[in-house]
């Protein structure tokens, strides 16, 4: 993964590709497994317990011997659900997952694919996941697998909004959709200063997106015994999980470059560091952010989830997407 990726004549055969794809599926899968395991260790330490510490040294392995029981156990399919549905929903789950990766440009040279529109490219194609939830829901022949997945799908949809929105202030002030480019035009300063009220309402859209506290109805353990995947069990089981925790990756990799800047250092003096660390220790803060609210805030009623998308964070989008606009026209000199 490097300037070769860019170099269609010496990197443009199908077995390169499918090698880079390899090493970046077990690069988020990596970072899946210890993920789980720090957002316990965490909350256990916010929460004054112990957290994982039987399997392995410190519990490190802790997360390893939970997916492989995950894995081991029966998959089961209810006998009235829909056979093709039942098994291709959780593939739209996580196919769409892994596959926004594609555009994010770790740094200035490790990248895939350098699309013009990638920022449309990931928003287009995270938008798949719904059809996986509501095909869940439906094909499961389960009213409370129905219930959850249609009011899943509801939040999604509606928090989709917003966040696409509060995204228009950057796009507004780069003029390019083209990730790699919104990175270089925060050479001076990261786009969190002047768009804050559009990264306020980003992280909070993204929660929501990412079915996390507090917005995680969808899974809704306490009211609709599992909600969309209360049917599913084993590997089946596993690829909705996994969705959430690759989204995650992606949503952190997104905010990254869209507000922090992606590789770019604090201070020009700090240019020395490698660009991929300060990526990875900005990204480490957004997930630490994830963890920290999942252990301090309680879920919302849905009642309250709903309104709050319409009524506080699309009219804050749209204010944020005005001023943008004006101090553009202003810096332009359109109303002199």
């Amino acid at each position: 993964m490097s300037d070769l990726l860019q170099q269609t004549p010496s990197w443009g055969t199908a077995l390169w590709f499918a090698l880079a794809a390899v090493a970046l599926l077990l690069v988020v899968l990596g970072f899946v497994t210890y993920a789980i395991y720090f957002e316990r260790k965490v909350i256990g330490w916010m929460q004054l317990r112990i957290g994982p510490n039987r399997v392995g040294p410190l519990g490190l392995l802790q997360t390893v011997a939970d997916v492989a029981k995950l894995l081991l156990k029966e998959d089961t399919r209810p006998q009235h659900a829909d056979k093709a549905l039942f098994t291709l929903a959780p593939i739209l789950a996580y196919a769409p997952a892994f596959g926004v990766l594609a555009v994010m440009p770790f740094t200035d040279s490790i990248r895939f694919a350098d699309l013009g529109i990638g920022l449309l490219y990931y928003i287009a194609l995270s938008g798949i996941t719904v059809l996986g939830v509501i095909t869940a829901g439906w094909a499961s022949n389960n009213k409370y697998s129905l219930i959850g997945g249609l009011r899943s799908a509801a939040q999604m949809i509606s928090y989709e909004v917003p966040l696409v929105m509060s995204v228009v202030g950057v796009v507004l002030m780069t003029g390019s959709m083209n990730l790699r480019d919104i990175v270089l035009a925060q050479q001076d300063v990261w786009n969190i200063v002047p768009q804050f009220l559009g990264f306020a309402v980003f992280i909070v859209a993204a929660q929501a997106e990412l079915n996390r506290t507090p917005f995680d109805l969808p899974e809704a353990e306490s009211e609709l015994v599992a909600g969309y995947h209360v049917e599913y069990s084993g590997f089946r089981f596993a690829m909705f999980m996994l969705a959430e925790y690759v989204y995650m990756f992606g949503m952190g990799a997104l905010v990254t470059i869209l507000f922090l800047g992606g590789w770019l250092p604090i201070h020009p003096s700090l240019s020395f560091i490698p660009g991929i660390v300060w990526f990875v220790l900005k990204f480490s803060l957004y997930v630490f952010f994830q963890f920290w609210v999942r252990a301090t805030f309680p879920r919302l009623r849905v009642d309250q989830l709903m309104s709050f998308a319409w009524k506080v964070l699309l009219p804050l989008a749209l204010l944020n997407i005005l001023l943008t606009a004006v101090v553009i026209s202003f810096q332009n000199g359109m109303f002199s």
